[in-house]
């Protein structure tokens, strides 16, 4: 199947376009464009923050994400919440029953799934403790 150069609709090899009356030679393709404003929305930047720590340092550092309130909150409550995870499992570490191990993680787990959704459906879900020092440092 071929496109057609004038206004992308997708028409049979050969054919003339019934859109614009243009017709295509035979095998090409034209090009798909994005749309000039493509690229992360906040929401989308927001839940990928909480990926792992990764996204959230780049969110931090990069440019277009840096500058909006929203993505660098979910930004630093992903960093402080992942260093609160690891703080615990070490503390856990210690603990000689693994039923609380066990409960423990799959609550962290929870939160963790919590927040991604949150942040994709685009509110500022703050944790008890964490969230007030991520909005601090956000700035919001």
């Amino acid at each position: 199947m071929a496109f057609c150069p004038n206004c992308g609709t997708q028409i049979a090899d050969g054919a003339a376009c019934p859109k614009c009356a243009a017709g295509t030679p035979p095998n090409t393709v034209a090009p798909i464009v994005a749309p000039a404003g493509a690229g992360l929305t906040d929401n989308v930047a927001g839940a990928l923050a909480y990926v792992t720590i990764i996204p959230a340092i780049v969110f931090l550092v990069v440019e277009p994400f840096n500058k909006k309130s929203f993505v660098r909150f979910h930004a630093f409550q992903s960093l402080f919440f992942f260093v609160a995870w690891v703080i615990l499992d070490i503390g856990l570490s210690f603990v000689p029953v693994p039923l609380v191990w066990t409960f423990l993680r799959l609550a962290l787990f929870v939160i963790w799934i919590i927040l991604m959704v949150k942040a994709y459906q685009g509110q500022r879900f703050k944790l008890p403790v964490i969230g007030d020092l991520a909005a601090q440092q956000a700035g919001s």
